[in-house]
């Protein structure tokens, strides 16, 4: 099976499901709401309206090639950094170190990306950051609940800057007979894992009887998460045709980053009920904030990223 262009084939598929879920979100206001307010339908609506804005950003960016992309996710990064941090203790004693992150380490870490410089992005946060960040706050001699407040800046960095910059590093990947194409690597991990959060929840509230973890996310259950990882990994072998894999490859790194992005989820709202809260933020109408909508390519991008270039690169 060939395809000549599987960039606007693949935007082509996106455009579909939009489309699809949009008639649903629709018609399910006027026929389920009647016309009222219903909380659900609304949240529905507002989730398949905010989906148009960012496929349209996300998608933009595809076209516009590699330092819109690695743009595209830093400021992403930038702003999911902001609400981690925005959600944790600081003191005046943090200010370097919060500078040092947000205006030298993410901006550093995203143009190594850029620049291609493997080994050097891969150990700029869990290796320099790590050590140098600390140091900073030391000196700055603010020894209150020291070791909590720079574990958590030090964790903001990993998840929200190192963990999410593998998403456009996939691009300096060198995989043969791949050369031009590594943006649908961008594109299948990110369609997988989103299709996969989405037919989780489809699969849950059809089936779901058995809660995963009720006190960390009430709304996860073993139902969903198989439901939804099989069907994920269905759809990420079948679209194998826009990666270096064979079919059953795809399906196997579809089910490997839709298990990681599951992973990622449950993480992430462990720490949200720990800082007892619904959400990261409200940036994105209906999804919460950035984080809530990365919290699963927080995981699942680093793996992938790491699989692929094991295996495929050259």
């Amino acid at each position: 099976m060939t395809f000549d262009n599987p960039l606007l084939i693949m935007n082509a598929m996106v455009l579909s499901f939009l489309l699809v879920a949009t008639v649903v979100s629709r018609t399910l206001r006027l026929r389920v709401a009647g016309g009222a307010e219903n909380a659900v339908v609304t949240n529905l609506n507002d989730r398949v309206n905010a989906w148009w804005i960012m496929a349209l950003i996300v998608g933009s960016s595809f076209w516009l090639g590699k330092f819109a992309v690695v743009g595209l996710f830093g400021l992403a990064s930038f702003m999911a950094l902001r609400e981690f941090f925005t959600l944790t203790d600081t003191r005046r004693g943090d200010h370097w170190v919060l500078l040092s992150s947000f205006f030298v380490i993410l901006p550093l870490q995203f143009a190594l990306v850029a620049m291609g410089k493997y080994g050097l992005f891969t150990i700029l946060i869990p290796v320099w950051a790590f050590l140098a960040l600390p140091v900073i706050a030391a000196v700055r001699g603010d020894t209150t609940k020291f070791f909590e407040r720079i574990s958590k800046v030090q964790w903001g960095l990993m998840v929200c800057v190192f963990a999410l910059s593998h998403v456009p590093a996939l691009l300096t990947l060198d995989i043969p007979g791949f050369e031009g194409r590594n943006v649908l690597l961008v594109a299948f991990l990110i369609f997988v894992v989103q299709m996969s959060d989405v037919l989780q929840y489809v699969w849950g509230k059809l089936l779901g009887k058995h809660k995963i973890a009720p006190s960390v996310s009430p709304s996860k259950t073993w139902e969903g998460l198989i439901g939804g990882g099989l069907s994920a990994t269905l759809v990420g072998a079948g679209l194998f045709w826009m990666t270096p894999f064979t079919p059953f490859q795809a399906g196997a790194m579809a089910l490997l980053i839709t298990a990681m992005g599951f992973l990622g989820g449950l993480v992430m709202s462990a720490i949200k009920r720990d800082l007892k809260v619904k959400d990261w933020g409200d940036t994105i109408n209906g999804h919460g904030g950035f984080v809530d909508r990365l919290d699963s390519i927080f995981f699942a991008a680093p793996v992938f990223f790491h699989v692929t270039r094991y295996f495929w690169a050259g």
